[in-house]
This record gives structure tokens, C-alpha cells and sequence, in this order.
């Protein structure tokens, strides 16, 4: 593990006190650290809102960045400033990123369908789930035994991007596949218990209830075949798999199929929200399967679909289709 200065040890202290997701404490460490290199490791405090504007600017012009990433950078150095060093900076006016917004890469449902049918095991499953409930791949590798509902058809996604809880569809296809990976699963808990190991915990939970790694709820859907150190508790456990595994197989496949389109993990997810929308669900509908705060972020696949224009005939449509006598001065 890389030795960090006391001055970082701190922002995460304390960042673990106010109960931030270490996903966000890693992303505002990693901004803060650049800030301070960037101004030669000069003390923070001895900087202020022209220091701030000047790497902001730095990576709007410099770096190219997206205006989601120098936003994030933003964030996490007024983090920096407001709640930790409790020096607030206001009238803070910088050069916004002006990187243009891509439309999301989408497969056709036929597209899925071979890519799916390419992968096997573990990795198949886990597109499945990406794809039929609309996750992102933190989302489908964190869930839990207790988030599936067979039911109810639903998946319960806690703790997702803003750290916000949603339910989202369960596909009936994947029910007997599911079954079968919960098995698994909890038979992996139930050895790692003789040893005293369990899964990955919140740290808050963990030491409220010290007996919970025994919960088969708690189990991920989806664990790790070896055995860590919870990064905050730092006792032995298993975590779910790690994102670069479904990654790696992914590409693995879209190489060997010689896939014109981009494909990540994240493809499904826009795969998913686009073809409700073609098969006519409700746009609010899929704002809250995917967890959307803004509609605005949604309607961005009704742009790759053309739904935005729905209605509207093109004027070539418009003159190929009227008789023969029509002409521009019978419409003046």
C-alpha cells in the first residue's frame, strides 16, 4: 500500500467519519493530490480562488477534460476547502469544460443477443443482469442475496451512484440462473465462515453487528475467489469480483467478433434504457428504473432513438408523397 502524507491521512479520516463511499473518498483524493502538485505542492491553505480557477482551467484547457470530469475535480477540491480546511471560496468563476457531449453507444437487441451468447459462465450472467435491470457494472457486481426479489421480479440497488437507493427490474428469464448463483454463493459463505471470514462489510455495520458475516443476506451475488482486507476494518474477508474481470472478458469478445461499435460494460446499461423506450415505456418510468435525479439525463436516449422528432415528416417525405400538381406556388 502506497504511505500517504498525514495531511491526506486526514482528509480520509475524516472523510470515513462523515460516512463518504470510498469510491468517492479515492476520486476526491486523487483530484486533491493533483491540485497540490500542480501548484508545486504548495500547503492548500496558503492557496485560494485563483489558485482554484487556474486548475480549473488547467484541465478544461489543457487537459480536454469532460465537463463531468473537471466537475467531479470541482467537488471534491471544494470539499477540500468548505469542510475540511473550513476556509470557503465564493465567486469562484472559471473556464467550464466545453468537451462535447457524445450520444451513448447502443446495440441492437440482435447485437446483445451475440455478444451474450459469445460469453459463458460467470461473465454471461453478469451482462445479463447489466442488461436485463439497466446496472452499471459497480451496481450489478455489489449486489447482495437479500437485493434479489424473485417475487416481485425486482432487484434492489443500495448505495448506487449519489449514493442513492432505486428498484429496478428482474428479468424472469434470469431466475433460474440467479437461483443457481445464490447457491453457489452461499456455499462459498458457508466455508469462509468455519474460518471465521465472511463477506465485505459496511465498517458501521460490522461493528454494530460483529456476528453479520454470517447473515447469508449479506452474501454478494457475485464474490471474489480470494480472500482481502476490508480497507477500513482491515480484517479478513471476500469481496465481490472486481470490475476489470467482466471487462477483460467483454473485450475478449468484441475482438473476436470484430465489433464496429465501441463496447464497454456501460453499453448495456444504454441498451437497456433505449429499448424500453423503442417498445414504448413511459420516459418517468425509465428515469426511475435507471435512478436518474434530472429527466434531462434520460432524454438523452430519446435523441439516439429520434424519438425527440417524433411526428415530424421530413419535407423530402412531404414532396415525394404529394401528386403530381403539386407545386410551391399552391402552397404560397
Amino acid at each position: 500500500m502506497i504511505k500517504q502524507s498525514p495531511f491526506m491521512d486526514s482528509i480520509r479520516r475524516k472523510m470515513r467519519l462523515q460516512g463518504y463511499a470510498l469510491k468517492t473518498e479515492k476520486s476526491y483524493l486523487h483530484w486533491i493530490r493533483y491540485y497540490i502538485r500542480f501548484h508545486n505542492r504548495q500547503h492548500p491553505r496558503d492557496l485560494g480562488a485563483d489558485e482554484v480557477r487556474a486548475f480549473l482551467d488547467h484541465l478544461a484547457n489543457d487537459r480536454v477534460v469532460s465537463q463531468a470530469t473537471q466537475r467531479i475535480a470541482l467537488n471534491a477540491i471544494m470539499y477540500l476547502y468548505n469542510k475540511f480546511l473550513e476556509q470557503p471560496i465564493a465567486n469562484l468563476h472559471f473556464q467550464k469544460a466545453k468537451r462535447p457531449r457524445r450520444l451513448p453507444t447502443v446495440l441492437t437487441p440482435m447485437e446483445v443477443t451475440t455478444i451474450i451468447n459469445e460469453l459463458d459462465g460467470i461473465h454471461k450472467l453478469i451482462v445479463q443482469v447489466m442488461y436485463g435491470s439497466g446496472l452499471r457494472v459497480s451496481e450489478a457486481l455489489g449486489l447482495r442475496v437479500q437485493d434479489i426479489n424473485f417475487e416481485s421480479n425486482s432487484v434492489v440497488i443500495r448505495n448506487g451512484k449519489g449514493g442513492k437507493d432505486r428498484v429496478t427490474l428482474l428479468s424472469d428469464k434470469l431466475k433460474p440462473m440467479l437461483a443457481n448463483q445464490i447457491e453457489q454463493a452461499l456455499s462459498v459463505q458457508q466455508k469462509d465462515n468455519q474460518n471465521g471470514i465472511g463477506p465485505s462489510l459496511p465498517a458501521a455495520l460490522d461493528r454494530k453487528y460483529p456476528s453479520a458475516f454470517r447473515s447469508t443476506g449479506w452474501m454478494f451475488l457475485f464474490p471474489s475467489k480470494t480472500i482481502c482486507r476490508h480497507p477500513i476494518s482491515n480484517k479478513l474477508c471476500r469481496h465481490h469480483l472486481h470490475h476489470t474481470v467482466i471487462r477483460k472478458a467483454l473485450k475478449k469478445v468484441t475482438n473476436a467478433l470484430r465489433f464496429q461499435k465501441r463496447v464497454t460494460c456501460h453499453t448495456f446499461r444504454h441498451s437497456f434504457a433505449t429499448h424500453l423506450l423503442q417498445s414504448g415505456t413511459d420516459i418517468r418510468t425509465v428515469q426511475e428504473l435507471l435512478g436518474h435525479s434530472d429527466i434531462k439525463t434520460t432524454q438523452i436516449y430519446t435523441h439516439v432513438i429520434g424519438q425527440h422528432y417524433a411526428g415530424t415528416l421530413s419535407p423530402m417525405d412531404r414532396i415525394m408523397e404529394a401528386p403530381a400538381n403539386y407545386s410551391v406556388a399552391s402552397v404560397a
